[in-house]
């Protein structure tokens, strides 16, 4: 079980990095927000609502791939586990949605 987790997790990460990367083409990586635009760095996006500016600019690409980092170290230090601890556990749970989610986590 615990490496169909493994593995499972190791996807996920491995799209949101492809995706954060994606996002960040100019290599500018950190967005802000002022009021209810997102500067993406080339363009300012407006008309969002401040708080869900705020959110968008919070996940900037520099700051996804730095917490899919912490991520990746968390699962390497706990792949061999012969059970999922419970750090594999929650590291899943935001993707218990997924198609893919092992059935048994």
């Amino acid at each position: 079980m615990t490496k169909e987790l493994v593995r499972f997790l190791e996807a996920r990460l491995g799209e949101e990095a492809d995706l954060a990367r994606r996002c960040d083409g100019d290599g500018c990586g950190e967005w802000s927000a002022r009021g209810d635009t997102v500067d993406f760095c080339q363009v300012d996006l407006s008309g969002f609502h401040p708080t869900i500016a705020l959110h968008v600019a919070l996940h900037d690409p520099a700051r996804a791939l730095r917490e899919i980092e912490a991520k990746r170290r968390i699962l390497a230090r706990h792949a061999r586990d012969p059970w999922p601890c419970h750090d594999l556990r929650d590291l899943a749970l935001p993707y218990a949605d997924h198609p893919d989610f092992p059935a048994r986590t």
